[in-house]
């Protein structure tokens, strides 16, 4: 569906811009950077969950062969050696104390990488065994022991009405977010209470690509490297960490090997920086694959919501607690948790709302952002309690989500922006494609819907743009907007296209580089086009605009009179070429014309995050499921998943973010996750994780690319790289009780749950 007119360039099929050289291999990342005298780095991992650092020695260490540099907690003396978002307490290597599996104790800068790694096996660590905490459960156990001892440096950001927050309010509890709208009186007008518990499982980010960085330290000036997504953010703190000018620190991003979130702020990039320092060499830090494991994960989470409605399904009120499993250190975990706590009512009508959302701490892997950042948690147990409650009352769940639906233009709660999608069309998309409203369905099977839902563009974010228009008609984007393979390049290099009237191939997307490139605040939550494609629209428009501007002058009649065409200025039925027209008045060295955008939504208190959404990214999912009551094993026959691009910059591009987005999706639900016995990781190899393969996808899978015109991005475009992957848990967990009965409540949805669910619905007689 389009509502949009049709244009040159955008929504028309064409390759990627970078897809020539990532197939050929000719595309650079990070792991390929190779500096003359580099050196390589490895880490020491603590083999502990929880312990007490009593000596690091590492003086066999330096003396290896090939060894350059061996970093300790003895060398952190005058910088400030603990980072982090909102709270600074993730050490570079561990100082007092160690906190999980894998954290960093000391690492090594040798000719080799097998140097560095046998230079590791002579360090001498001993350690004071604490007890430990691998659940949500046992750390807010009043007997558990404290992760810190002391409170780390932290902050808590400003918030608008209705939001609030509070760094360590309880033991190992080191952030809580709460919004409250309306009044709790409101529940008493319920006909009915419904209170359900949903458990999130924990995935890994599993990027081909590992955390790398390549760091050169000369004199006083700091060049890095680096597979981030936010790379003057990372050049911000690694200045506060050093205590380094800012203005010295060089940050460059390559093209990055996926990120879905993990490649936030510091990863690799602190050894790297450390070791380049007391070496005087270029160092590389590239972590193993079972490093990555060690290094960042989704948050797992308890997600209890107490939920009150009338008797004909209207909702009324929503009460949640939402308790995220942040790991061993805070990283992200407060902006996650303000997002889930925010995102937990779904895009549904409320006369109250009271969230409260926990980051607990526990001996495991630091978690941090991941696709959908706090909406894949909210919508899972949401959407799941949204059918669970039309069951109970005897109202279809397709029906009781209609009747509440915020409507197009509605502000989402009291303060904010409007819904910028119709969510009544988008249902009636995937309800029919799945043939919902079919009575003819199989014994076992069944069919579920959800509705995936999360605000998009960031918080208050700025997005600064330059576009060059040289002597010969080539135009050049400069922005900080990272490609992660989410084909931003590709999008932006579009928009520029259309603007200019000429052939994509003019267009080119310049290497970022913290030293020329203009600021943006990082590449997530699905911000590209809506915030920087926004600047990006105004740096474009003022850069044709001085063209046209000049073009009139050197013609001498208004601007109303010319049309660019592939840099071929037309008056009626003359041409003139403007490269003759630009050397003819600037001389044979030509010109360029430089246009400049700024995009930030504005500060507003009434907006309970301190500014009104961007814009809203909505996933709608259907799933088609078959179950066997002996086995408990759960066949997806089709699913079918749904976001609202506003406009398609690159229809292929929009399809292949949503069937990604619903591939993780597929492998969240049934049987990937991160298993903990206790503290320990129990497959950290990658023979152990399982992730989806081309059999684990359903025999019909049908993605739709809706474009229904209304986001704010370049002609009515909108993010949707994470919407799909938000509805599919939910939808199948639906469609599994709609098929035999069974209600699952905790992810992933295993043989072993549906089977005992189905035990659970047999009588005394029966079991």
């Amino acid at each position: 569906m389009s509502v949009a007119t049709p244009l040159r360039v955008i929504g028309s099929a064409a390759p990627r811009t970078d897809a020539d050289a990532k197939i050929t291999g000719a595309a650079r990342y990070t792991v390929d950077i190779d500096l003359p005298r580099m050196l390589h780095a490895r880490t020491l991992r603590s083999p502990h969950p929880h312990a007490r650092l009593t000596s690091v020695n590492a003086s066999r260490a330096r003396q290896y062969p090939g060894v350059h540099a061996v970093v300790t907690r003895n060398h952190l003396e005058g910088l400030n050696p603990t980072y982090g978002y909102f709270i600074k307490d993730q050490p570079i290597v561990a100082i007092d104390k160690v906190r999980y599996i894998g954290d960093p104790v000391a690492a090594v800068a040798a000719e080799t990488e097998r140097a560095a790694v046998e230079a590791l096996a002579l360090i001498d660590v001993k350690y004071e065994v604490l007890p430990t905490v691998g659940t949500i459960a046992e750390a807010m156990d009043k007997q558990a022991p404290d992760l810190f001892e002391s409170e780390p440096m932290g902050i808590v950001p400003a918030y608008g009405q209705g939001a609030s927050a509070e760094k360590f309010p309880a033991k190992n509890n080191f952030y809580q977010f709460r919004y409250r709208t309306g009044d709790a009186a409101t529940f008493a007008e319920a006909d009915h209470v419904f209170e359900d518990e949903f458990h999130f499982s924990r995935l890994q980010h599993y990027h081909l690509e590992p955390f790398v960085a390549v760091a050169a330290w000369d004199h006083d000036s700091l060049e890095v490297w680096s597979s981030c997504q936010n790379p003057f953010p990372l050049r911000k703190e690694l200045a506060r960490v050093f205590n380094h000018p800012e203005q010295n620190i060089r940050v460059h991003v390559p093209l990055i090997g996926a990120g879905y979130g993990a490649k936030n702020n510091c990863k690799a990039e602190p050894i790297a920086v450390l070791l380049a320092r007391l070496s005087g060499r270029p160092v590389r830090h590239c972590m193993t694959h079972e490093e990555n494991f060690l290094t960042q994960s989704q948050h797992a989470a308890i997600l209890r919501l107490k939920t009150g409605v009338k008797a004909d399904g209207t909702f009324v009120a929503r009460q949640s607690h939402i308790l995220l499993d942040s790991g061993a250190y805070s990283d992200a975990s407060p902006l996650v948790a303000e997002k889930a706590g925010y995102r937990i009512p779904g895009p549904y009508r409320w006369r109250h709302i009271d969230t409260v959302c926990d980051c607990i701490m526990t001996n495991t892997t630091p978690a941090g952002p991941f696709r959908g950042f706090g909406g894949t948690q909210t919508s899972w147990a949401s959407e799941s309690q949204i059918d669970m409650i039309a069951r109970r009352l005897d109202i279809n769940p397709y029906d009781i989500r209609k009747q509440n639906f915020l409507a197009l233009g509605e502000p989402f709660v009291p303060g904010e922006s409007g819904m910028d999608s119709d969510l009544h069309v988008g249902l009636d998309i995937v309800a029919e494609e799945i043939g919902y409203h079919k009575s003819n369905r199989a014994e076992g099977r069944g069919i579920g819907l959800a509705v995936g839902f999360k605000d998009s563009g960031g918080v208050n974010k700025p997005a600064t743009v330059q576009v060059k228009a040289t002597t010969t008609g080539g135009l050049i984007i400069n922005c900080g907007t990272t490609e992660i393979g989410q084909g931003v390049t590709t999008a932006f290099t579009r928009i520029v296209a259309e603007i200019f009237n000429c052939p994509v191939e003019r267009v080119r997307y310049a290497p970022i580089d913290t030293d020329i490139t203009p600021f943006d605040q990082g590449t997530n939550a699905s911000s590209a086009l809506v915030v920087m494609g926004q600047a990006l629209e105004i740096a474009s428009r003022e850069c044709l605009d001085q063209v046209m501007v000049f073009a009139s002058e050197q013609l001498d009649c208004p601007v109303a009179d010319l049309v660019l065409d592939d840099w071929v200025i037309k008056r009626g039925d003359e041409i003139h070429p403007l490269q003759l027209l630009i050397m003819g008045y600037y001389g044979g060295t030509g010109f360029e014309f430089v246009g400049r955008g700024f995009f930030k939504p504005s500060t507003d208190h009434r907006a309970p995050l301190e500014s009104q959404c961007v814009s809203w990214e909505i996933g709608w999912g259907a799933a088609e499921v078959e179950v066997d009551p002996e086995t408990g094993r759960v066949d997806l026959l089709k699913l079918v998943v749904s976001g609202d691009a506003g406009r398609a910059i690159h229809p292929d591009v929009c399809r292949g973010q949503d069937e990604g987005a619903a591939v993780m999706a597929i492998g969240q639900s049934l049987f990937e996750g991160m298993r903990y016995r206790g503290a320990v990781l129990e497959n950290i190899r990658a023979v152990d994780y399982r992730v989806p393969l081309a059999r684990d996808l359903p025999i019909q899978f049908t993605s739709i690319t809706q474009e229904q015109g209304h986001g704010p991005g370049p002609f009515g475009s909108k993010g949707m790289g994470e919407a799909g992957i938000l509805p599919v848990a939910s939808a199948i967990a639906n469609a599994i009780e709609d098929a035999c009965g069974a209600r699952i409540t905790s992810l992933p949805i295993t043989p072993e749950k549906v089977l005992s669910a189905l035990d659970n619905l047999k009588g005394p007689d029966e079991t």
